[in-house]
């Protein structure tokens, strides 16, 4: 090789030898070894480039001292960082305050923003129920039939309106008290959102919005099926504290396929769990 070849070859390059194969010469190793350091030290990334120069970059063979002298750094890039909770796939897609989103949590600490809202409707089973959940709900209803458990809707949407005259109902009924583990203020309820339902059953009549319900074969097939049509008992039995509702077996919100599954995952059955918000039996 002329010196003319020298100075023109790069220092990092490996030397061919008259037979074809390559090796590192002392000045390419300290060459490299210095780039290696340098970018380290720098800061920057060097997967891609550690693998090029440590291989030639052109699958040429590694000279042992060349590899044996990089840092460890880089020579093992660090691996990448797991991602954070904000990336997990349990982070929300939809808000949980707008009213109009699926997976708004409405309860006695959060009322519905704006308090008179109400959404785009469609009709099933005669009733008034959020278009967003009708398709689903028909399902749920045509499987139930044809499993020959005949469920009914017995509630659907209720306007800002409706929900105050119930309460007032239930209040003269019932009691302030009483009233109000069962029943919510205007403004405060699922059923304004239109997506929550009321169902009912025809194998016992008498246990119509009662307790008895969630001893029915309808409420056996709505636990076991409800699920697969994207609807959460949203009372269960022993979180009234979470809740802020006695335990209400007819009382199903439509959330969503996707969120059931996430919220199995992680082993909660309520809204407010999972997200992380505030319930309760006190009103805000």
């Amino acid at each position: 090789m002329t010196d003319t070849d020298r100075r023109r070859r790069s220092p990092f390059a490996p030397e061919v030898l008259p037979d074809g194969t390559r090796r590192f010469s002392r000045d390419s190793v300290v060459a490299r070894r210095a780039l290696l350091v340098g970018l380290v030290a720098a800061g920057v990334s060097g997967g891609v480039l550690v693998t090029q120069l440590g291989t030639g970059g052109t699958g040429a063979v590694v000279d042992p001292a060349a590899q044996d002298s990089l840092p460890a750094a880089a020579a093992a890039p660090a691996p990448t960082p797991a991602p954070t909770s904000a990336a997990s796939p349990q982070a929300p897609v939809f808000s949980t305050t707008e009213a109009a989103s699926p997976w708004v949590v409405v309860n006695k600490q959060h009322p519905l923003n704006p308090i008179d809202y109400a959404p785009a409707l469609a009709v099933v089973g005669g009733r008034e129920v959020a278009a967003v959940i009708a398709g689903d709900l028909q399902a749920l209803l045509d499987a139930a039939a044809a499993d020959g458990v005949a469920l009914s809707v017995t509630s659907g949407y209720r306007s800002y309106d409706r929900q105050r005259s119930v309460h007032d109902s239930a209040v003269a009924r019932n009691g302030l008290e009483s009233a109000e583990s069962l029943s919510a203020r205007p403004g405060f309820s699922e059923h304004q959102t239109g997506l929550a339902v009321d169902f009912g059953g025809s194998s016992r009549p008498g246990c119509l919005l009662e307790n008895c319900f969630g001893q029915t074969p309808e409420s056996a097939w709505l636990q076991a099926n409800a699920g697969r049509f994207g609807f959460l008992l949203r009372y269960p039995d022993g979180l009234t504290g979470i809740t802020g509702y006695d335990p209400e077996p007819w009382h199903w919100r439509w959330v969503g396929t996707d969120l059931l599954g996430q919220m199995a995952g992680r082993g909660v059955a309520t809204l407010e769990e999972f997200f992380g918000i505030s319930g309760g039996t006190a009103y805000a």
